[in-house]
């Protein structure tokens, strides 16, 4: 049975479990990127935890923690109200294709329902098919009109 678990930074099983599902991320073909070090790992945690709007969310199968989803929350000055940015959305590739990211994803709208948020955010890769058909079977689409997300890397 699924489980949805709100991440602890005190939890040191927490912590590892979601440097763990990170690296998994990182090292995956949608998250290509290199894989931090004990230092940044450290600082992420150090950061995450300190950061009031920020939340991880796992899904666990079997108290196995097999997926999770970071997240922000922000505001919209449009709808005067917050609204939660998911970051990352990862599922370990030998639990993929069971549902367990639809899962997830209800749980982070569970949570942002709960704050009172007038929407979810994300972004997806224009090359993974997957996703897209996982967050629009959920109700998430493009925006209209469409917009693109850019970035300045500093």
């Amino acid at each position: 049975m699924e489980q949805i678990v709100r991440c602890d930074f005190e939890n040191s099983e927490h912590v590892h479990a979601f440097l763990d599902l990170l690296q998994h991320y990182m090292e995956d073909p949608m998250g290509d990127y290199p894989v931090h070090d004990e230092q940044k790992n450290q600082q992420l945690i150090e950061g995450l935890a300190g950061n009031e709007k920020a939340f991880v969310v796992f899904v666990c199968v079997e108290n196995q923690f097999v997926g999770m989803s970071t997240c922000f929350e922000l505001f919209s000055t449009f709808q005067v109200k917050p609204y939660v940015y998911v970051h990352d959305v990862v599922i370990r590739r030998d639990f993929r294709g069971r549902g367990l990211g639809r899962v997830l994803l209800l749980g982070v709208e569970s949570i942002a329902r709960e704050i009172d948020a007038c929407k979810v955010t994300l972004e997806v890769r224009t090359d993974n098919p997957v996703a897209q058909s996982l967050y629009s079977g959920l109700g998430f689409a493009a925006g209209d009109p469409e917009m693109l997300f850019w970035y300045k890397s500093l």
